[in-house]
């Protein structure tokens, strides 16, 4: 269930809208399953968000105020209660999304596209319905819920609207993520980013709030 709220929350925060076409009952999609993968993994590792959104700090893609969110992302205890290792498989961070799936479309939150022919399924596509937008309202106001929301937001801010092959090949740039080995979890980077940010702040003059 963790899971599908997950994807719902990133149904809705980093989805594009839909096009002619698509399933009439669709409001918003995700086009890949790739993309979809990578961010999940965002979602599920505040530490590997944060130093993706110190990264476009550093290069001047994200205005300064956001270190307050890099901090805010490290400090709180979020990294500990929100944080849910994925292992590492040949296209990267990866973990089965058809059950989830199955609770989401079985309520008429969301439903898959397969593109393709009956042998290989070319491509996945994720669609939010109607219902699927309430649901995440509800969502947002829940007092503990409501934090799959916040984050999914600032998965999208970090992510914009870079393909899943895009996404993956940022998230390769993370030493930590490029040497595990295949079927194993990826391993947390907090301190490693906590040390950027230090340093990052150091070289930094005014207040970090926006």
């Amino acid at each position: 269930m963790q899971h599908a709220i997950r994807l719902l929350a990133i149904l809705s925060e980093c989805s594009e809208p839909v096009k002619a076409g698509d399933p009439p009952e669709s409001i918003a999609v995700i086009r890949a399953e790739l993309r979809l993968q990578a961010l999940d993994f965002w979602l599920r590792n505040p530490d590997y968000l944060a130093g993706e959104m110190l990264t476009k700090v550093e290069s001047h893609d994200l205005p300064v105020h956001y270190l307050s969110v890099v901090e805010h992302l490290l400090n709180s205890p979020e990294p500990d209660l929100h944080w849910y290792p994925m292992p590492r498989w040949h296209h990267g961070a990866y973990e089965a999304i058809d059950d989830a799936f199955s609770v989401l479309s079985a309520y008429g939150l969301a439903l898959v596209r397969r593109m393709g022919g009956v042998q290989k399924t070319a491509r996945s596509q994720f669609f939010l319905t109607d219902a699927g937008r309430v649901a995440v309202a509800d969502l947002a106001k829940e007092r503990v819920l409501s934090w799959y929301t916040e984050q999914a937001k600032l998965v999208a801010v970090v992510a914009g609207s870079d393909n899943g092959s895009t996404l993956k090949k940022r998230q390769y740039q993370q030493a930590e993520y490029a040497r595990t080995k295949l079927g194993v979890n990826i391993a947390p980077i907090h301190s490693a980013v906590r040390g950027r940010l230090e340093a990052f702040k150091a070289t930094v003059s005014g207040p970090l709030a926006p």
